[in-house]
């Protein structure tokens, strides 16, 4: 397939998911220990990436979660933010200045910093109390993420059937190729009758928000220049609907939690003023060995994986580099 190395992928991939032990570890030790509260600390995609795990915290747990932007919890502060608080920290090449900033702020108020990167030789890596490295180049970081905060609402008797997950996550590797090669001839489709497509407007809600957000602004915006609206499937009828026109691309992200009726009634009302709306759903993909009762869980890293395939053909079809930048980490700023 194009721009993908299938052995690569397996490997990184493997790498998250055996951090299991060590990501245990770990938790086990904040609860033996004790701890108040867990901030997830994150710039532009990381921070995005965060989103997902606030949202299972919030719907199964009364442990106080909460994603923060790296750059504003340094600036404003938090006056819950203390000794007894946890800060984790996602970062691929492990030297965004943003988090950086926000390691030494957190630390400074005396939280436990822990920090997922994929080189032990980072600024990231040395800055925090505890960094969990996986292979270089490892994305995205939701199997790291469901197995620490999985673990940690299990030992807070919140998640019963988390070993069950967790045992299940080991399969993750080969699921993703197998989705990546079922999602890379839509992929292409989709990008070969948008090559021209200037804005897009993107639906998300529940877990899937995050990442909604993420590909609106770090990919397409970001990686392509494109210009996009991205509102959560929830807030939709309260503004962004006016936008729409017969011809406004409408990318629907749609998961399976709790919030899908949401999404749903968007995409009905979309589809009756859009002649070119898009749904990429994660029912279409059989992700055999995962629990039914799992695969909302798992949303976020299976859409992360179809997208990747379509940012790889948009790369092709409109002849722009996904690592083209005129701005970010080229200018001062």
């Amino acid at each position: 397939m194009l721009g993908f190395n299938e052995p690569e992928v397996l490997s990184q991939l493997a790498s998250t998911v055996a951090l299991r032990p060590s990501i245990e570890e770990l938790a086990d030790r904040l609860v033996d220990e004790g701890f108040d509260r867990i901030f997830l600390v994150g710039a532009g995609g990381t921070y995005a990436q965060m989103w997902p795990y606030e949202h299972l915290a919030r719907s199964r747990s009364t442990l106080p979660v909460r994603a923060v932007i790296a750059a504003e919890l340094v600036a404003s502060g938090d006056a819950t933010l203390g000794e007894r608080s946890v800060a984790v920290f996602t970062s691929v090449s492990g030297t965004t200045e943003d988090s950086l900033s926000a390691i030494e702020f957190c630390r400074s108020k005396g939280a436990l910093t822990v920090g997922f990167t994929g080189y032990a030789d980072s600024p990231v890596a040395k800055s925090v109390d505890v960094a969990l490295v996986s292979e270089p180049k490892a994305w995205p970081f939701d199997p790291q993420m469901l197995l620490f905060m999985g673990r940690l609402l299990a030992r807070r008797g919140e998640f019963a059937d988390y070993e069950k997950l967790a045992d299940e996550l080991a399969s993750v590797p080969r699921l993703m190729v197998d989705v990546a090669k079922q999602a890379d001839p839509a992929a292409s489709t989709f990008a070969e009758a948008h090559k021209d497509t200037d804005y897009h407007f993107l639906v998300g809600g529940g877990n899937l928000w995050g990442f909604t957000y993420l590909y609106s602004m770090c990919i397409l915006e970001e990686m392509q220049w494109l210009r996009t609206t991205r509102v959560h499937s929830a807030e939709f009828f309260h503004g962004s609907l006016e936008l729409l026109e017969e011809d406004t691309s409408v990318m629907i992200l749609q998961g399976e939690d709790e919030t899908r009726p949401l999404t749903d009634r968007v995409e009905a009302f979309a589809k009756r003023i859009s002649r070119d709306v898009t749904v990429f759903d994660t029912r279409d993909y059989a992700l055999e060995g995962i629990s039914p009762e799992f695969r909302g869980l798992l949303a976020p890293l299976v859409l992360d994986t179809v997208m990747g395939r379509v940012s790889k053909h948009l790369e092709r079809v409109r002849d722009h580099s996904l690592d083209l930048r005129r701005y970010y980490r080229v200018m001062d700023y």
